[in-house]
């Protein structure tokens, strides 16, 4: 499963761990199942994205959509400036401006970072963990015969507020660090 939820103490935790072609059903349906089992809409939403490697872009946009009232996603931009993509959420933030705040770490990659920057940039919500990997390239795939595939970078994403996501990832605005598990602790 894509999207799994839990609520503590009357908060609605929606967890996405990939951007496939299911996942935004799946998290509207949790977050419609969290106000059902409380009778009524949550005090606010985490929505946690941690180890989230990414996946479909038009996933990552409609998920930030149902967020957001209005305002830039993301885009792309290529060498040259019409190669510039704009992807914009429209009305209608279904938790009707309740708190969110969205959990990242270094395994948060791609489509979750790209949700979790326009979250940040449009002041929607707060983001909490560690820097995220990183991952912002926009890749083509061009055929080589039988011989294969030249996978080649054309553009890159780009937060609402112009930042690039590439080699720099999302900075949270309130760093949490998480406990290393004793197992990966070295000796």
């Amino acid at each position: 499963k894509a999207v799994k939820w839990e609520i503590k103490d009357r908060v609605g935790i929606v967890n996405i761990n990939s951007f496939n072609k299911t996942t935004t059903d799946a998290t509207l349906a949790a977050m419609m199942a969290i106000e059902k089992s409380l009778g009524g809409p949550p005090l606010g939403y985490v929505l946690d994205l941690r180890l989230n490697p990414g996946g479909l872009l038009d996933q990552a946009i409609n998920v930030s959509d149902a967020l957001l009232q209005r305002g830039e996603v993301v885009s792309t931009r290529g060498r040259n400036p019409d190669e510039t993509r704009r992807f914009n959420a429209g009305p209608g933030d279904l938790t009707d401006g309740k708190p969110v705040i969205v959990l990242i770490n270094g395994g948060s990659a791609s489509a979750s970072e790209i949700v979790a920057g326009a979250l940040q940039d449009l002041r929607r919500a707060t983001i909490l963990g560690t820097r995220s990997f990183g991952k912002g390239s926009v890749q083509t795939i061009i055929p080589l015969g039988e011989n294969g595939a030249l996978r080649l970078t054309t553009a890159l994403y780009y937060t609402p507020s112009g930042r690039s996501i590439q080699g720099t990832g999302i900075t949270p605005d309130i760093k949490v660090e998480e406990p290393l598990p004793e197992e990966l602790q070295g000796k």
